[in-house]
């Protein structure tokens, strides 16, 4: 079980950063999806649990997301004469990460800024996507799941993930285009 956990927790927080774009929120969604996991399904066969801790992971993303709406809608009516949080509009955790420095290193330090900024690029280019979209093509094409996987982790059809997935790839290939990327 811990060796699953060690291989999928930096791969579960990019997926959280990209779902809440707020780190600590994003570690908080991790640690309770894999506390979740382990707690309730560690007598399953361990070939079950990949799909399992991801499906754990979207319904725990989801979570947050029902909470932060039913704390947003109190404390809107309870301080309606509030200011509004007065954070930077141009903040974004993403560039805080650091990329995986452990796969496909070149010794040319050209190559590496170059892929650097593209990754950078295709991080900022997937927080752009609609949830759904970026969830589908996160599990597909990230995660490697097959199509019937990602809809058992989505919680819907495998029409649904397909037509997720194929408008994610266009939506990221004219956003990259139109950055000068052609990959």
């Amino acid at each position: 079980m811990s060796a699953l956990l060690a291989e999928v927790e930096r791969r579960a927080f990019k997926q959280a950063m990209f779902a809440v774009r707020d780190e600590d929120v994003a570690v908080d969604i991790v640690q309770d999806a894999m506390l979740k996991l382990t707690e309730n399904y560690a007598d399953k066969p361990i070939a079950e649990l990949p799909m399992l801790f991801q499906r754990i992971l979207q319904n725990t993303i989801h979570d947050h997301f029902r909470r932060q709406k039913v704390r947003s809608t109190w404390t809107t009516v309870l301080s309606a004469l509030g200011h509004k949080d007065d954070k930077d509009d141009d903040y974004d955790p993403l560039e805080t990460l650091q990329a995986r420095t452990d796969a496909n290193v070149s010794a040319d330090p050209a190559e590496n800024a170059e892929q650097a900024q593209i990754v950078g690029l295709i991080e900022q280019s997937l927080s752009r996507l609609p949830a759904r979209q970026r969830e589908a093509f996160l599990l597909r094409y990230w995660e490697e799941l097959d199509v019937a996987e990602t809809a058992a982790a989505m919680g819907c059809s495998e029409g649904s993930v397909k037509t997720h997935c194929s408008r994610a790839v266009h939506a990221l290939a004219e956003m990259l285009k139109a950055r000068g990327v052609s990959l």
